[in-house]
């Protein structure tokens, strides 16, 4: 089904793959040329080579085409951006709302972020699609691909690679960068060969081959910050809508973008959306280099399900329905690990009767499974059925008004309306927790994008557990129609009509504003009482004392469970109410322990003692160490430490809140994706990576001269772990920052680094 390549290889004419040990054997014969230069012929090179201003192609600098971002970041992005000194959008950027839409917790909270969002289009020159309108990736895709383009999202799920565009989530800050007009600043990313051959079967669906993806390259972090390059005889045989279906969950294998060949069937769908224009053919050149290589037979993925609680829990529904009991066991125990601070009881096993898996919920929606192919196919299967009218349910949720429009008119929401589904608006909610919350101790099968905890909006550390199991909108239908067993699509005999697609951009013309190019500088920003400014934050000191609030030891940590999604979305633009779900999944205790330190710091700040014991025993023993530790030059704050923090989410709230509440610092065996390390940089947080734990919660950490080894670009830092009895030296190292991202660090924050460049 899925193989992964050992080594790197040769992709010959976009068709013969050469492992790279066959070449240097002399397999490509004539055709044999420097491994340099073949990687230049990559989709993904030559792309990042046209938006690339450094002048090296070693470190680039990237200007993206447009922007995306959501009702849960905009807010945040704009008022950082004008903090630094924002006159208009230089670019298109594009602001939806499609993530507290539905949320209706804080009152008017919801709609005056929108209201800020519109007149921030207004005055900035930007694109404005209202709640209910489209999901921001399905926008996107409609109004914003091109071939070749290249787009940056405030939202992980920003890919766009099955319409030739290369796209990246990244957290809020990035987006400030381009805003004012400065770049995106990486190493030349690694590209790997996605091949794929063959063809799926009938019933098969995108959810099904990205999550045998998925479960293939997660764990040995085979495509981690790369760029997946999809090529193959077996691109041909795919639709438009099941590519993106792959393509948009690519973010779940940790790659840092992707891109496809493009070929008649793309130059369709851009003609069908009335942009012919945006149409290139693309393809690797014909003797073109991969970093590795991930082979996928089509014809041999089988429907999938990935368990609860990550896109990487994969198995077929086959093997799960075989081994039910065992599998199940093991993801209860995997699972109450994973939830060892909340105060529930994980079960699965209890929904076992008569040898299959009874699911309570079914649900298909978002960027991943409201696309128009998903909704059509899964109208085909319930046609005539009935969902029933016991425990479970379903809901469908077209990704955009067009999408929907269309699905009325061919009669697939008839069909499923008539059956018993419920059929919404182009909301983002059952992805992050914010829409159609199963009952405690439920299991929702949802073609959506993640499963982590609390993603489906239940709460473990009150009590409330229910879970997800991602699978295809096809054999969520077929669940459907047996009252909730689960049940793979390939079961049953389904007869696909695929209707034809027609797109109808009245639907936006009547509703969006679009005002790129036309900014008016003497709109007032529209801002409601819970739109607050970010806090003041200071710069770097030459010494730290760092107080450890927080030590999580989970093989790795999830953004979600950093600062939670779904309830939490109303006060996206107010940074101190926020901060305090900060670990709220995770350390319920980080946030009083954080605000403790950092009432020390403001002490300190206002130029007294702060008068803590513990601290003053702490500061004693620094004076014996280098650095002249005292409290006119030593910061004090919190640090916190997980083994592999940041995983799923783009969301920069992850980094930010902590930094609001005085966190100076992060310390990780490894960070599991370049956009949340990003995110720490980019909020003045030290990105610290050590081989080993060696100190606990209450400890005080010494960080002597910190300012000056940022400054002379140290990668390792010399840290005393003090306490009862002598300091003990450590080594924190810190490699790999631009000189842009030091300035930031030394100036505190992304904002006050922009505010002195001014």
């Amino acid at each position: 089904m899925v193989k992964l390549y050992n080594s790197g290889a040769y992709l010959l004419d976009g068709k013969t793959l050469v492992p790279e040990q066959e070449a240097a054997q002399g397999a490509l014969g004539e055709r044999q040329i420097p491994r340099e230069e073949a990687e230049k012929a990559t989709m993904a090179y030559k792309i990042l080579a046209e938006h690339n201003t450094s002048g090296s192609m070693d470190a680039l600098k990237i200007k993206f085409d447009a922007m995306a971002s959501h009702d849960i970041t905009y807010v945040g992005i704009v008022q950082t951006a004008r903090a630094s000194g924002l006159r208009r959008f230089p670019l298109p950027y594009v602001l939806t709302n499609c993530h507290n839409s539905l949320c209706a917790v804080g009152g008017t909270i919801n709609e005056d972020d929108h209201m800020f969002g519109l007149s921030a289009a207004q005055k900035y020159g930007g694109i404005y699609v209202p709640a209910h309108q489209a999901v921001i990736h399905q926008y996107m895709r409609e109004m914003m691909s091109g071939c070749g383009r290249m787009i940056l999202g405030s939202d992980s799920h920003t890919r766009y690679g099955a319409l030739g565009t290369m796209a990246v989530g990244e957290g809020g800050p990035e987006l400030v960068k381009q805003l004012l007009e400065r770049t995106y600043d990486i190493d030349r990313p690694q590209v790997v060969a996605v091949y794929l051959t063959g063809k799926p079967a009938p019933g098969v669906g995108p959810q099904d081959v990205a999550l045998a993806i998925i479960g293939a390259v997660f764990e040995p972090g085979y495509v981690k910050n790369k760029v997946m390059e999809f090529v193959g005889d077996g691109v041909k045989n795919l639709t438009a809508d099941f590519r993106i279906g792959i393509d948009v969950m690519t973010t779940e294998t940790t790659c840092l973008s992707s891109i496809w060949t493009t070929d008649q069937v793309i130059q369709d769908y851009f003609s069908i959306h009335g942009r012919p224009g945006a149409y290139a053919e693309m393809a690797p050149g014909a003797v073109a280099y991969y970093d590795g290589v991930v082979y996928v037979d089509l014809g041999k993925v089988e429907p999938m399900v990935a368990m609860p609680f990550h896109p990487s829990n994969t198995y077929t529904i086959r093997q799960l329905r075989e081994n039910l009991s065992d599998i199940l066991h093991k993801v209860e125990e995997d699972g109450e690990k994973q939830l060892e601070n909340a105060n529930v009881t994980f079960t699965l096993r209890d929904k076992m009767q008569n040898g299959e898996l009874m699911v309570q919920q079914g649900v298909i929606a978002g960027c991943a499974g409201g696309t128009f192919e998903n909704i059509c196919h899964a109208a085909d299967i319930i046609s005539g059925h009935s969902v029933g009218n016991g425990e479970f349910s379903l809901s469908v949720y077209p990704s955009s008004q067009p999408v929907n429009l269309e699905l009325m008119k061919n009669g697939a929401i008839t069909k499923l309306m008539a059956a018993g589904a419920s059929i919404r608006s182009a909301f983002c909610g059952p992805c992050f927790g914010a829409g159609d919350v199963p009952a405690n101790n439920g299991l929702s099968i949802r073609h959506s994008t993640r499963n982590f905890p609390n993603r489906e909006g239940s709460k473990p550390g009150d009590g409330q557990i229910s879970s997800v199991a991602l699978m295809d909108a096809r054999s969520i239908a077929a669940t459907s129609i047996r009252g909730g067993a689960l049940t793979a699509a390939t079961d049953l005999d389904g007869n696909y009509l695929s209707p034809r697609y027609y797109f109808d951009g009245d639907v936006y013309r009547n509703r969006c504003y679009d005002g790129y190019g036309r900014p008016d500088g003497a709109k007032e920003l529209k801002f409601g009482p819970n739109i607050a400014d970010w806090p003041a934050m200071q710069p770097l000191s030459d010494n730290l004392l760092l107080r450890v609030v927080s030590v999580i030891t989970d093989p790795v940590t999830t953004t979600d469970e950093l600062i939670p999604s779904g309830e939490t979305s109303s006060y996206r633009s107010n940074p101190l109410k926020l901060a305090e779900f900060t670990l709220s999944r995770k350390d319920p205790a980080y946030v009083p322990r954080a605000k403790a330190v950092q009432a020390l710091e403001q002490k300190r700040l206002g130029g007294g003692d702060p008068g803590d014991d513990a601290l003053t025993k702490a500061l004693r023993q620094a004076r014996e160490l280098p650095g002249d530790a005292d409290f006119a030059n030593t910061g004090i704050g919190s640090v916190v430490y997980a083994t592999k923090p940041g995983d799923g989410s783009a969301r920069e709230q992850a980094a930010s809140c902590q930094k609001v509440l005085g966190t100076f610092a992060n310390i990780a065996r490894e960070y599991a994706t370049k956009r949340y390390r990003s995110n720490l940089i980019n909020w003045g947080m030290l990105p610290f990576l050590c081989d080993e734990l060696c100190f606990a919660v209450d400890d005080y950490l010494y960080v002597p001269g910190i300012r000056a080894a940022v400054e002379q670009k140290a990668a390792e830092i010399p840290c005393y772990v003090l306490g009862e009895g002598a300091p003990r030296e450590m080594t924190l190292r810190l490699s790999g920052l631009t000189d842009d991202e030091r300035q930031i660090i030394l100036s505190g924050c992304l904002i006050n680094y922009y505010r002195q460049s001014l």
